[in-house]
């Protein structure tokens, strides 16, 4: 089961990576980050559609935009200088809350 995990681990990071290079296209117009961003969009969704053969797509597909939303918003800070107000890090901290819930406690989910 942890391989299942690592695919969606990898699929996450795909994701992030291409919706970084999306905000680095500026509207596509910029080829080399409207590129990677279509590249790995197209991993990403490869990955996660490989995880659907273990994990129910309504979970599969909660941790995946999840856990993307967080990562994206700390990339957004860290190398777009994206800041956050309180409202938006209470909301994106429950939704890091409700991966923890479905992963400690459903019993759709691998473990």
């Amino acid at each position: 089961m942890l391989k299942v995990y690592i695919l969606l681990i990898f699929a996450i990071a795909a994701e992030t990576l291409g919706t970084s290079a999306l905000q680095a296209s500026q509207q596509f117009t910029r080829l080399g980050p409207t590129l990677l961003a279509i590249v790995a969009y197209a991993i990403a969704l490869y990955l996660l559609g490989l995880t659907l053969k273990y994990i129910p797509v309504g979970v599969a597909y909660a941790i995946w935009s999840g856990l993307g939303i967080v990562f994206i918003a700390i990339i957004g800070f860290v190398l777009f200088g994206q800041r956050l107000d309180p409202p938006a890090i209470i909301g994106t901290s429950m939704i890091l809350g409700g991966i923890v819930v479905i992963q400690l406690f459903s019993k759709t989910t691998p473990h």
